[in-house]
């Protein structure tokens, strides 16, 4: 990092990851597996631009955060991996989550794997921590439930509850 306007911890990180996008495209790759340009995009739920998202991305893996290897199935599509640096992000990610739906209006199911993080504390934490490295670092695959498998059919079933509920009349 160039020039950080003061050695503060709290100051260089957000220097980093403090502008609008980076951390969406974190979470989407944490917490949606989503792991192909297209995906990032198309996926998102904050409709970010093309031009953003390759900026985000190159900056990412400029610092460190994410890591970028080319698709086998197709020349031109690169698969983004995190690092050890961005899954040590969970914990942090998890308390965001928790503080905004104290105090923000957030979709129930959207919000739900928040709550399920929050609630299972930090073994939950280290859990999809190790999970994360086995997906995106090649570390061998914890034993046990999936965190993962757990946190997407709480969204899911949310998903499914909201869908049914905007189709019944009020």
């Amino acid at each position: 990092m160039e020039n950080p306007r003061s050695g503060c911890p709290i100051n260089l990180t957000l220097e980093v990851l403090g502008d609008r996008w980076s951390l969406i495209v974190i979470r989407d790759l944490m917490f949606g597996n989503r792991r192909h340009f297209r995906e990032l995009q198309s996926r998102s739920e904050e409709r970010i631009a093309s031009n953003i998202l390759a900026s985000r991305l190159k900056r990412l893996t400029e610092t460190g955060f994410v890591t970028r290897a080319d698709d086998p199935s197709h020349s031109q599509k690169g698969i983004y991996s995190l690092t050890e640096k961005a899954i040590q992000l969970v914990p942090l990610l998890v308390q965001m989550g928790a503080w905004g739906r104290r105090h923000l209006p957030v979709a129930p199911e959207l919000a739900v794997r928040a709550q399920l993080l929050e609630e299972g504390g930090p073994q939950l934490w280290g859990a999809f921590q190790d999970e994360l490295r086995s997906l995106h670092l090649g570390a061998p695959r914890p034993a046990g439930a999936s965190v993962a498998e757990r946190l997407q059919a709480a969204y899911e079933a949310a998903e499914k509850l909201r869908r049914r509920r905007a189709r019944s009349p009020r």
